[in-house]
């Protein structure tokens, strides 16, 4: 299942659950924050019932600092971005 199964993941979204750092360092892109920025990746939970937003935030908090962004952002080295696109293909498991 991707995420994008259980969840609404677009810029502009204030009624998003939390967002992700769309463009910046390459050590801060993807970052997940909890702070409205149009320009920043939203993702809303729509599964509440198979998928808690507050654990998909802390999740996503391990991915970013795991690396997996810096692998996949685009750009120069002082500016990188990931695409919303990438956002929606992330892999969810049940374990």
């Amino acid at each position: 299942m991707k995420l994008s199964d259980v969840a609404t993941i677009r810029t502009n979204f204030p009624e998003a659950h939390f967002w992700l750092v769309r463009r910046g360092s390459a050590e801060r892109c993807g970052e997940p924050v909890r702070v409205f920025n149009s320009e920043h990746i939203g993702i809303r939970v729509n599964r509440t019932d198979i998928l808690l937003p507050d654990y998909l935030y802390y999740a996503m908090m391990h991915i970013h600092q795991s690396g997996h962004w810096q692998r996949l952002a685009t750009g120069t080295l002082s500016l990188v971005n990931i695409r919303v696109s990438d956002v929606r293909r992330i892999e969810l498991s049940p374990r």
